[in-house]
């Protein structure tokens, strides 16, 4: 089982990007404890980080007939790039939105996804927990 974990914008900030709710934890480290999680349950996974939409875009295009499944944390794009739910949508590939943070319990306008309705499922609110829950469903999905 071969799952693209997808990185947007500001991602690249963790470890700088208000830690009292991201924590310490860098991309970096995030990653590196994903390849582990990953490898011990079986899993291959490749990870990508962009700040640009369209990268975003092009990144979930290639993955057609290469990857089983996405996991994504888009950041902010999930509340205003329909681009990226059409991108999600055109290559039907099982993907779960995910989110270090509960957007239910921040500000309102955090509180919609353009991607979650064309996503196999969503989880939020569990820090890096939330990446390893979402291979695991996005797992689970392709059994």
């Amino acid at each position: 089982m071969k799952i693209l974990v997808i990185n947007g914008v500001n991602m690249d900030m963790l470890g700088l990007r208000e830690p009292e709710k991201y924590g310490s934890m860098t991309l970096k480290d995030l990653e590196k404890d994903l390849y582990a999680f990953s490898f011990e349950n079986g899993i291959d996974i490749e990870t990508f980080q962009s700040n640009h939409e369209g990268q975003i875009v092009e990144k979930i295009h290639s993955a057609k007939n290469h990857f089983d499944g996405i996991v994504i944390n888009a950041g902010a794009y999930t509340h205003t790039s329909v681009a990226i739910r059409d991108a999600i949508a055109a290559v039907d590939i099982p993907t779960v939105e995910v989110h270090m943070t509960n957007i239910y319990k921040r500000e309102e306008f955090r509180h919609h996804s353009y991607l979650a309705p064309v996503c196999v499922g969503q989880i939020s609110g569990f820090g890096i927990n939330s990446y390893k829950l979402g291979l695991k469903a996005v797992a689970c999905f392709r059994e």
